[in-house]
């Protein structure tokens, strides 16, 4: 176990990172709330706000300077699974990135711009459940090679040098299914540990020239609210609040009710949220909630998908008193074939203003990366939108009568996959169990007539056995009979 000895550590919460509570419902710890996340030297985020989900740090389908031109994006997730390979038997390429005196080693590895937040945690959203369970010193994970253990020091110490804005801390959480009693007796205590051992590696002054010390700047930690009530954690909550209050900045959530299990010494925090609501009405439950930053995964599932969001907050007029309105346009469909109408009306992305739904319908079917990448810049349009017109109706006082009309005008669930979809990478593998059918279909096939012509082919020009003569091999067309 890590001990925190007051004389190497310092309180890096208050210097890297400040959260202001605009406007919040009075006397209620679990309710809306207005605010602005301030982090240095990076754009500010107002509350609330969702986060970009990466993939080895990047946005899926659009690179970095797409991101940066036709996007409004201001803070990114990413998984430190997705870089640490067969670390720390070999080191990882991350590690060996020689970082500029401004910027960190994990930015300036997935050449992340300067003003967007970057935020670090063990496991993708949403995660993949591992065959074998968390130990008492580590979190089981899936890397590009495989499953493997990460260790509670390694994370912290990969904290120290990637130097990431926010780091989250471990937490000891069961994926895919619920935790039995004696699990959950161990699971807070696990999750203190881990957060000592952050704590200590993250607050440590190593040696260096005051130049050096200048541009050393320590990451903002984010400690996990685990799911389940609050006896059940209570003496880890406790430590939060007494012991490690002045060295975290924020908290995790992975189930919104746990809003409510929060001290009170702990409730001006930021709240994000990272068990990935499945729909917009999922959201602005959570918001009800009085939580402030989502990592939303139906983003870029809708996208891989070919459905571009098509929704907004609040609701047009009109649109509650008619049949409820999808979420989405599945632009597989033929139909969309001759439409030149952009992908949602009154949209200003770069896709919606340049290009038309007869376009993106095209793209998919002839399968072109290019589709994906039009769909993913409209996608995180929607939201920043959505987000925007969710933080103007709390600043008014109308979010739960919008939140009604929204939930009247729209769909609860964003419309069904119909179309193939881009090829799965390997985070998206969901491995329920053994023989299961292949997740890519292969590119090339043979058709059923060419199969059975090639099959004809080959028996009638099959390599003669020895004991055939030259009438039989005629017969067959090997060859001609000489006279």
């Amino acid at each position: 176990m890590a001990v925190l000895e007051d004389s190497n550590i310092v309180e890096p919460a208050a210097e890297m990172l400040s959260f202001n509570i605009l406007k919040a419902q009075k006397h209620d710890r679990a309710g809306l709330r207005l605010g602005r996340l301030l982090l240095s030297d990076r754009t500010p985020i107002e509350t609330p706000h969702f986060i970009s989900i990466t993939s080895r740090g990047a946005i899926p389908h659009i690179t970095q300077d797409t991101m940066k031109k036709h996007t409004k994006t201001n803070s990114v997730y990413v998984a430190l699974e997705d870089f640490i390979e067969k670390a720390p038997r070999e080191t990882p390429p991350v590690y060996s990135m020689p970082a500029q005196h401004d910027t960190s080693a994990l930015r300036q590895f997935t050449s992340l711009g300067q003003n967007t937040t970057m935020i670090m945690g063990a496991r993708r959203i949403d995660p993949i459940a591992c065959p074998a369970a968390n130990s008492n010193s580590a979190v089981s994970i899936l890397t590009s090679v495989g499953f493997r253990q990460l260790e509670s020091e390694d994370y912290a110490e990969a904290a120290r040098k990637l130097q990431p804005d926010i780091v989250i801390g471990l937490a000891d959480i069961v994926f895919g299914q619920k935790p039995g009693l004696k699990r959950m007796q161990k699971m807070g205590d696990r999750t203190g540990w881990w957060m000592e051992h952050l704590v200590a590696a993250c607050s440590e002054q190593p040696e260096m020239s005051e130049h050096k010390q200048k541009h050393n700047k320590k990451p903002a930690i984010f400690a996990p609210v685990l799911p389940m009530s609050q006896g059940q954690q209570h003496f880890y909550l406790n430590q939060l609040e007494e012991e490690l209050r002045g060295h975290i900045a924020g908290l995790t959530l992975y189930d919104p009710t746990s809003v409510t299990e929060i001290p009170p010494g702990l409730a001006s925090l930021p709240r994000m949220s990272l068990d990935g609501p499945k729909s917009p009405s999922d959201i602005l439950y959570r918001i009800s909630l009085g939580i402030d930053l989502f990592a939303i995964p139906f983003i870029c599932e809708a996208t891989d998908a070919g459905i571009a969001l098509d929704f907004t907050f609040p609701a047009p007029k009109g649109v509650a008193t008619s049949e409820p309105k999808q979420l989405g346009t599945d632009m597989w469909s033929s139909e969309f074939a001759g439409d030149i109408s952009p992908l949602q009306d009154g949209c200003t992305c770069y896709t919606c203003t340049r290009h038309h739904k007869a376009y993106i319908q095209h793209l998919l079917v002839a399968k072109e990366m290019l589709g994906w990448t039009l769909l993913q810049i409209h996608n995180e349009r929607v939201m920043n939108e959505f987000f925007a017109g969710i933080r103007a109706t709390i600043a008014e006082d109308t979010f739960e009568t919008e939140r009604k009309i929204f939930e009247n005008a729209y769909h609860s669930e964003l419309p069904e996959k119909t179309g193939q979809g881009p090829r799965v990478r390997g985070y998206q593998f969901k491995v329920n169990g053994p023989n299961e059918p292949k997740k890519n279909q292969a590119s090339y096939t043979t058709l059923d007539d060419s199969r059975q012509c090639i099959e004809e082919a080959a028996a009638a020009a099959a390599i003669p056995s020895p004991g055939e003569d030259a009438d039989d091999l005629a017969a067959k067309g090997f060859a001609e009979k000489a006279e």
